[in-house]
């Protein structure tokens, strides 16, 4: 995809106490467990667990919508941490229920997770982790269905680890950016009817996807179709509301930056008051 890193052409620097450290990419996948070792040993303590979904997105977007968009955002916020790697993106989450179906499930290509068996997958790769060395542990969800699961494993792994110097750190801010309703004004102001922005699949998710790549759209259905307003239909055939044919790339970075700087911010913050 247009975002992907190649580990032959992008170093990235870490800063360590001892010296400047590199690194191929940050994402653990492409990295060699000697790589990772290093990067331990050179003050690299933090890794970000990014969790998407496979879901219908209307006839415009692609299934993986969810998966896409959390690693490149997981990618940029670790390369402003400067000192987190990232870790596989999860795929399989709470989507609805599959008997009776519920949800998400309602419509093909979408799969499921119960969300206590997401949860053990989220404690064990925390789990692995923390038994490698790394010290903070980010959560982060792109889907509404990953934020309750997410935020309780953060509070049972973080009593159960009280004495330790290892936290898990459940980032609200990324799913609901506190400066995303600023952005949102903004468009109101420039004309854009709120009506258009959409919970899901809408002008707003559009655009967040199409700035990472216009690939994972089919744009030329994307630019015919109008606003619907999925309450009205309990299974969500169309699989969007609002109206994505007024999405666009500008739009689209202007609400993943508020995403990735709030979510630094919390991160920040998160780590600063469990070291205290």
């Amino acid at each position: 995809m247009r975002f992907s890193i190649s580990i032959f052409l992008v170093l990235i620097f870490f800063k360590s106490t001892a010296q400047s450290y590199e690194l191929p990419t940050v994402h653990l996948e492409e990295l060699t467990f000697i790589e990772v070792k290093d990067a331990l040993n050179n003050g690299v303590k933090s890794v970000i667990i990014p969790t998407g979904g496979t879901e219908p997105n209307g006839p415009h977007m692609v299934l993986g919508k969810h998966n896409f968009r959390v690693k490149y955002l997981a990618q940029e916020i670790a390369l402003k941490l400067s000192d987190a790697i990232v870790a596989p993106t999860i795929a399989y989450v709470p989507e609805g229920r599959i008997d009776p179906l519920e949800g998400w499930m309602n419509l093909p290509g979408t799969i499921h997770l119960p969300e206590e068996y997401f949860m053990k997958l989220i404690e064990y790769a925390a789990r692995s982790f923390k038994q490698h060395g790394f010290e903070d542990i980010i959560l982060i969800g792109d889907s509404g269905g990953n934020q309750n699961g997410l935020k309780k494993v953060s509070e049972s792994l973080n009593l159960e680890w009280k004495d330790t110097n290892v936290r898990v750190h459940y980032i609200s801010e990324y799913y609901k950016s506190s400066s995303i309703s600023t952005v949102l004004d903004s468009l109101e102001t420039e004309g854009f009817n709120p009506k258009d922005f959409g919970e899901h699949a809408g002008l707003t998710d559009t655009s967040r996807l199409l700035a990472i790549s216009k690939e994972l759209l089919r744009v030329d259905i994307m630019e015919t179709l109008e606003y619907n307003d999925w309450s009205i239909d309990e299974n969500r055939r169309l699989g969007y509301g609002g109206n994505p044919s007024q999405s666009s790339v500008k739009i689209g970075i202007r609400l993943n930056n508020a995403k990735i700087l709030d979510s630094v911010d919390q991160i920040n913050k998160l780590k600063d008051e469990s070291r205290k």
